[in-house]
């Protein structure tokens, strides 16, 4: 392993998937350029190195690209396997948190964003099925890690508390931006989780700032249509 090996991402503001790889990288301390994409205007550095999906974030490790958060994550974790780690050593809990990860973008997330995107009865019923997912979650999670939270690995965070804090520690400035998207009551103990990664040092000091990210949110689904 080459500590001097250049890694550089390539981001955007606001963006959780994004935070993810920036959290895990500080959190292993490696060196890293960061670079700001603009999405309406995309670099042919990001179109060169995610040609399939064009999106963000990506990692160029000396110049090879690696795309799609969890694999990112994954990667670094493999790549520069120094403390602190962001998975447990056990096989079989490694991989009861990577199936909550991928539970959480693949549901979670996703219904979090159908909330967003809709209006009326149709943001009602999707505001439903994001409560009844939650649930689901909340309920894996206590039955999977009954002794020991899966958001940290000692006093750092963990591979499910990185993704899970990079987008639920900004649920008080989408819901200013947008209005209500989830019920703290019906889901207590997930949001209790998302307090406690809230609460952490190294989160609360890497978070997006709170009033830039209202306002890009605003700006982002309250576009005034053009005449």
């Amino acid at each position: 392993m080459d500590e001097n090996s250049e890694v550089v991402l390539l981001g955007t503001f606001g963006s959780s998937y994004c935070k993810r790889v920036e959290l895990a990288l500080k959190l292993k301390g490696i060196p890293f350029a960061y670079v700001e994409e603009d999405l309406k205007n995309k670099s042919d550095l990001l179109l060169r190195s995610n040609p399939v999906h064009q999106k963000v974030p990506v990692l160029l490790h000396d110049g090879r690209p690696i795309c799609e958060s969890l694999l990112i994550l994954e990667y670094i974790e493999e790549y520069w396997s120094n403390a602190p780690k962001l998975l447990p050593e056990d096989p079989y809990t490694r991989s009861r948190i990577r199936f909550w990860a991928d539970f959480y973008d693949q549901k979670v997330k996703l219904a979090t964003y159908l909330v967003l995107q809709t209006k009326g009865k149709d943001q009602d019923k999707a505001r439903e099925d994001l409560v009844e997912l939650l649930r689901v979650f909340e309920e894996g999670i206590q039955r999977d890690f009954p002794t020991k939270s899966p958001f940290f690995n000692g006093e750092n965070l963990s591979f499910l508390g990185i993704v899970v804090g990079a987008s639920a520690c900004n649920y008080q400035a989408f819901e200013e931006a947008i209005g209500k998207i989830s019920d703290r009551e019906r889901n207590a103990s997930f949001f209790s989780w998302v307090d406690e990664l809230k609460a952490h040092p190294f989160m609360s000091e890497n978070l997006p700032p709170h009033d830039k990210l209202v306002a890009k949110m605003k700006a982002k689904f309250f576009r005034t249509p053009k005449v």
